[in-house]
């Protein structure tokens, strides 16, 4: 073979070998992997690459937010193996090579229950850890890897209760304030579901605080509970559509969404809904000098129609910043209509006059809530951190309503009124945390914070006289109220695995101001106060420890207890406000022993609190009207007795019960009248909450408040009962909700003041609530727990 016809030999040969070795380098492997159920894509599903003949994984990777993976290999006799957790592992062996590509196109991958449930018995369980002054819950795989909602790990927190229209509770009590990361959030607000919109694999921990440290408001509160998001978690799409319906009118419509990547975690809320109260209600005034009395019965409708848009995000500016911005809107359009009748009698208990009253009121309120949010971490510790926060809100409401008084018998005559309302609140809180640990056992934490509220409350009385309406001056006037609160704290803290001690100091100045305009009367308060806190812990082992808490708190009147003007619904039973009244301090102490035996977690607690400048209600009794105003009465001295357990007996069944006793005993002395008297008064709560087969959940529920005193009244005891069922379909995706409220229609709010020249009763009654509701859950998780009921 001549020269160069072995050189094209030889570069032939050579081109092919390196078209071969070309062609093993350069085989790309790309598909779309997406769940059975939804046609929803699959992120951080696994895509592994086999030789076929060692079996050996010669490459992989994971798909993107939308599904998509793509992946270069060199060998071409390989096999592919396509896995999620939860779903049923795919293998490929068959396949087509074009243009050095092989392109698996659309890869659907199903459910796999059972190996769900193996996941749970060999993964991490959720744990309580028990630390200074809270307890906190971290959330273990047993609960992430199922793609539930936020709400429902709560559920599985000891002493946290959420009814099966996601309203939460804390020790029996719904007063509790949900924290986001350690601060107010326009996801836990009361006025939105976004709750629903976090799941579980993106929670950390949530912790229960049941008596607050210095850190944390000093205005009192039934408690907190703050939910802690993973820092940095990339989690793709998920949410829910819920529809409502209910009898009388409950109708909502909901739609949450989340997303998040690497950078972004990005939610929102649209609701629209129509609600409808009933009331009804029995009123008596009794003139026991002169042997009059007025009687009132009356029923109603409460009717409102809203819409509300959520919208936020998340931005990671890297590992350790983290930069949040989100607000909402809502408008509601209200109307109410009332009629009641009222009957006066004689001393001879003679009807001597008979009238019908009724009202047309109607409303509108828009509300705006915004929040901005910078969090940075350190690289030092995990747990040291600088948070600032903003947050603002507004409220107005534009109200009208129409009052007419129609003769049945008697002398009374037609008198028509009317009323005008223009009420404006505006407020905002700005807070900066820094926590700072050291020393491994050692934590020192300092902050501020500033809270601003100023209310312009417009309220116009008319009567209508010779076809003229004529403004009433008497009832009449515009209040403003401005009340400004700067805090600043320190705590420092020792923790190490038995024991701890954390002590705090929380300064707080209060600057309130309070002015009449039209009479031109004003208030203004300065004043300044330490409020100091101690908490101790001992942890005799894992499954039972000790705390110890005290704290100073402070109770300040709201607008309501010190705007002097209020309805004239009912002319002869007026409840107004104070503007001379002061707030309430109290001292807490609290001992708490924590059991957990096997599946049951049970608290005890012994507490005490002493309360001066206590505030009550103080009726006064002229010409058969009865007014009542709030008033600084002395002091109050409570001891009490709390337990409340979480108890699963058996797999398909649990029981969370709450049992509280208090005896107090009031010292006062008010209008050359002493108010000394003793009392006591007790509740309990007890929720089951039953699996049955096929998916079905039933949650039965009773309550009891007993009766008890206050300075002139007695409040009637209280029994009533909830029920609901859920059922799961289509693997959970969806979920079917039944809840009836108050099933004997037996909540009835009844009080009696007896005094030695007045008899006064009041009665009043919502009745039974019936919701049934639909929620279909998409993307990661199960379809969450839009509540049926706005919550207000």
């Amino acid at each position: 073979m001549k020269a160069p016809h072995i050189l094209c030999f030889l570069f032939v040969i050579g081109s092919n070998i390196m078209n071969i070795s070309a062609q093993k380098s350069s085989i790309t492997i790309s598909g779309k992997i997406i769940e059975s159920s939804s046609n929803l894509p699959i992120e951080f599903a696994t895509v592994s690459i086999f030789d076929k003949n060692s079996k050996k994984a010669i490459a992989g990777s994971v798909t993107d937010a939308n599904g998509i993976f793509s992946i270069k290999v060199k060998e071409p006799t390989i096999y592919i193996e396509v896995s999620f957790i939860g779903f049923k592992t795919k293998k490929i062996t068959s396949y087509t090579i074009e243009n050095k590509e092989i392109d698996l196109k659309t890869i659907v991958l199903e459910e796999n229950s059972e190996s769900l449930d193996e996941i749970f018995i060999r993964s991490e369980k959720s744990q309580t850890e028990f630390k200074l002054d809270k307890r906190v819950f971290n959330v273990g795989k047993d609960l992430s890897a199922t793609g539930a909602g936020a709400l429902e790990v709560l559920n599985n927190v000891p002493s946290v209760n959420v009814n099966i229209e996601g309203e939460v509770s804390l020790r029996g009590n719904e007063g509790v304030q949900i924290l986001i990361n350690g601060k107010p959030s326009v996801l836990a607000s009361g006025d939105s579901n976004a709750l629903g919109t976090i799941t579980a694999d993106m929670i950390e921990k949530i912790e229960v605080i049941t008596n607050p440290s210095a850190k944390y408001d000093a205005e009192g509160t039934a408690g907190i509970i703050n939910i802690v998001i993973k820092k940095s978690e990339k989690k793709g799409l998920n949410g829910s559509i819920s529809l409502n319906v209910g009898v009388p009118d409950s109708n909502s419509f909901g739609l949450s969404l989340n997303k998040r990547t690497e950078k972004f975690n990005l939610f929102s809320q649209i609701g629209i809904g129509k609600r409808t109260y009933p009331s009804e209600s029995e009123s008596i005034n009794n003139d026991l000098i002169n042997n009059i009395s007025i009687n009132s019965f009356g029923d109603g409708d409460f009717n409102e129609k809203f819409s509300n848009i959520l919208i936020g995000t998340d931005y990671h500016l890297n590992d350790l910043n983290i930069i949040t911005l989100s607000g909402s809107y809502a408008y509601e359009v209200e109307d109410q209509f009332s009629t009641s009748n009222f009957k006066k009698y004689d001393a001879s208990n003679n009807i001597t006059d008979n009238w019908i009253r009724n009202e047309k009121t109607e409303a509108t309120n828009p509300k705006l809530r915004y929040e901005l949010q910078y969090k940075k971490n350190f690289k030092r510790h995990k747990d040291q951190s600088l948070l600032f926060s903003a947050l603002g809100s507004s409220f107005k409401k534009d109200q009208f309503s129409n009052f007419e008084n129609n003769p049945i018998i008697g002398e009374v005559e037609n008198f028509e009124q009317k009323t005008r309302t223009d009420y404006k609140l505006e407020d905002y809180t700005f807070k900066l945390d820094y926590t700072h640990p050291f020393l491994k056992k050692y934590t020192i934490e300092t902050g501020s914070q500033y809270v601003i509220n100023n209310v312009t409350n417009d309220f116009a009385v008319d009567n209508l006289t010779d076809g003229d309406w004529i403004n009433n001056p008497d009832l009449s006037n515009i209040f403003n109220y401005e009340q400004n609160v700067l805090g600043v704290y320190t705590t420092a803290a020792f923790e190490d695995d038995k024991w701890g001690l954390k002590v705090g100091l929380r300064l707080e100045n209060t600057i309130l101001s309070t002015e009449l305009k039209t009479t031109n009367i004003e208030n203004n308060d300065d004043y300044t106060n330490l409020f100091p806190s101690a908490h101790t812990s001992y942890k005799i082992n894992n499954n039972f420890s000790m705390q110890l808490g005290y704290s100073k708190r402070i109770n300040r009147p709201r607008l309501r207890s010190l705007n002097p003007f209020s309805s004239i619904r009912n002319n002869f039973s007026i409840s107004t406000g104070n503007p001379d009244l002061q707030p309430e301090y109290t001292d807490s102490y609290e001992v708490t022993s924590i059991h957990k035996i096997g599946k049951t977690s049970l608290n005890f607690s012994l507490y005490n609190r002493y309360t001066t400048d206590v505030m009550e209600r103080v009726s006064v009794f002229e010409n058969n009207v009865s007014i009542s105003r709030p008033e600084n009465i002395g002091t109050n001295n409570t001891t009490g007795f709390e337990c409340n357990g979480k108890l699963s007996p058996l797999d398909w069944l649990s029981i969370n019960g709450d049992f509280n006793i208090n005896y107090f005993n009031r010292n006062g002395f008010y209008n050359n009248t002493s108010f000394d008297f003793k009392g006591n008064k007790w509740s309990t709560r007890i929720t089951s909450k039953i699996k049955l087969p096929a998916e079905f959940d039933i949650e039965i529920s009773g309550d009891f408040r007993s009766k008890y005193k206050t300075l002139q009244q007695e409040v009637s005891s209280n029994l009533f009962a909830d029920f609901g069922v859920r059922k799961k379909i289509l693997k959970g995706k969806t979920i079917l909700n039944l809840s009836i409220r108050d099933v004997f229609a037996s909540r009835v709010y009844k009080t009696k003041t007896i005094q030695p020249s007045f008899y006064l009763y009041d009665s009043r009654k919502r009745g039974r609530f019936i919701t049934f509701g639909i929620s279909y859950g998409f993307g990661k998780g199960e379809a969450m727990q839009f509540s049926g009921q706005r919550r207000r």
